[in-house]
């Protein structure tokens, strides 16, 4: 069962200078072939990165892009249609700014705290005058939040004017400040949780970042705090993820930050490690089984040796004598009393499969570049023409605007080729997960088509002529 070592794809792993790196060799521990290092050396180094993909024919790239190389790594992964990335730059959207992580947000309807975007100054400032205080103030844009040292909590207009003037912050981002019980950060593979522990501030602060003098530990996260979890990386299509959540003193819960590059302990690095030879290989690894709650007792051990615990393993429950103990365990979990080991279940482990289309265009979504401070003598208000407003519409404005094909609609163009039939259409759909990621494979690269049964060189020849004489 599964690929042989032939049948594999070639892996590579994708690294920055100046960059910290994420995996290396021994979280793919038992991987067959070689796997591939391609480094990215910045400035005018594009065209020589692509070749170089290509000459060492790279099938699948793994690693996360830092905010500053993320529209450049948007043009190489245009121009390297046959390679995988992992995660995909539109999984990474969220990496590069808060900004985007709200957009994200906004797009799904996943609760946040209440979020203002402002690239006009003067809007921005008007709006400040009237506002209710206190404010969050963040730096949008840049590779993390840096351990809370640019989050600010402004208490009055003169302060918000003040704060601003000083550190020039461009977009103007900015939040209600909602009074947490603390955040709590969760870490999902596949969609599921594999860890999870609460971030408390000190006493009489409101930061909760252990850098500032916070304190973490693992017990007890509730329900709803996994479920918004759960519910985050599906919405991403993350293969791994993870989601800053703030657990308010009223109760609900609400996203604060969510990304694919985060800290996480080594065995977490090759748990994920475990989980893409399991997926790249059609299941000839072993999946890792990782328990519920695993953190709970995991977090018990003094936090030097979890930073350098390595390879840790769980066997799969079963209803046997040395299990008993286990299998008779139960938890307070959303309000009732449940057995841990049937969490398993509710919260599985998904193998996620590729995307072939584009969810987060950079030529619709990249604000940044677009509206871009212009310089101070500058009196030009073309860069500001086009800034969003935060209004509760531009959620459902982010779609509206996005010109989508329906199935029907591919069915009736595909159906019109000569050889193909409804059954052929929808084993493309079933193949590639949606008429979304058909379209985008036909759109990128026809000849992908021909992995699918029925699908010859020739066939795929005359969906390429078709699709580009609808285009025009």
């Amino acid at each position: 069962m599964g690929l042989s070592n032939k049948e594999l794809p070639r892996l590579g792993f994708l690294y920055l200078d100046y960059v910290l790196r994420f995996f290396d060799h021994s979280n793919f521990k038992g991987w067959p072939n070689k796997i591939e290092t391609v480094v990215y050396h910045w400035k005018n180094d594009k065209e020589r990165f692509i070749k170089e993909v290509k000459r060492k024919k790279i099938d699948v790239l793994i690693g996360n892009v830092p905010s500053t190389a993320y529209e450049t790594f948007r043009e190489i992964a245009r121009e390297l249609p046959h390679v995988r990335f992992i995660p995909s730059l539109d999984t990474q959207f969220s990496n590069k700014s808060k900004e985007n992580v709200t957009r994200f947000a906004w797009k799904y309807g996943l609760p946040i705290p209440k979020t203002y975007i402002y690239y006009n100054h003067d809007n921005a400032y008007k709006f400040l005058k009237k506002a209710k205080y206190p404010k969050i103030v963040k730096k949008s844009y840049g590779p993390s939040n840096y351990g809370g040292y640019f989050v600010h909590k402004v208490d009055s207009y003169e302060e918000a004017k003040e704060l601003f003037a000083e550190k020039k912050y461009h977009p103007m981002y900015f939040q209600d400040f909602v009074p947490m019980e603390a955040d709590i950060r969760v870490m999902l593979i596949g969609h599921k949780p594999v860890c999870a522990f609460w971030r408390r501030a000190p006493e009489g602060e409101w930061l909760t970042n252990t850098s500032q003098g916070g304190s973490m530990d693992y017990m007890d996260v509730p329900k709803s705090v996994l479920d918004l979890a759960v519910k985050t990386s599906k919405a991403a299509r993350a293969e791994y993820w993870a989601c800053d959540i703030a657990y308010g003193k009223d109760g609900k819960v609400r996203i604060l930050e969510c990304a694919t590059a985060f800290a996480a302990f080594p065995y977490i690095r090759d748990w994920i490690g475990e989980y893409l030879m399991w997926s790249l290989s059609e299941g000839r690894f072993r999946k890792p089984n990782i328990p519920m709650f695993n953190w709970e007792e995991l977090g018990k051990i003094d936090a030097s040796l979890l930073r350098t615990m390595r390879h840790i393993q769980f066997g799969a429950y079963s209803p046997s004598y040395d299990g008993a103990y286990f299998g008779k365990k139960k938890k307070n979990y959303g309000g009732k009393e449940v057995y841990i080991h049937k969490l398993d279940r509710k919260y599985k482990m998904y193998d996620v499969k590729r995307r072939w289309h584009e969810e987060w265009p950079s030529e619709k979504w990249n604000y940044q570049d677009k509206l871009a401070l212009n310089p101070a003598k500058s009196k030009t208000k073309k860069s500001v023409k086009d800034a969003p407003h935060p209004t509760k519409d531009e959620s459902s404005e982010s779609d509206a605007n996005e010109a989508k094909i329906t199935k029907s609609e591919l069915k009736d163009f595909l159906t019109s080729i000569d050889g193909i039939g409804k059954k052929k259409v929808k084993k493309l759909v079933e193949h590639f997960g949606s008429v979304d990621d058909v379209v985008g494979v036909i759109h990128q690269n026809p000849s992908i088509l021909e992995e699918v049964k029925g699908f010859t060189a020739k066939l795929t020849k005359k969906i390429e002529k078709a699709w580009k004489k609808l285009l025009k």
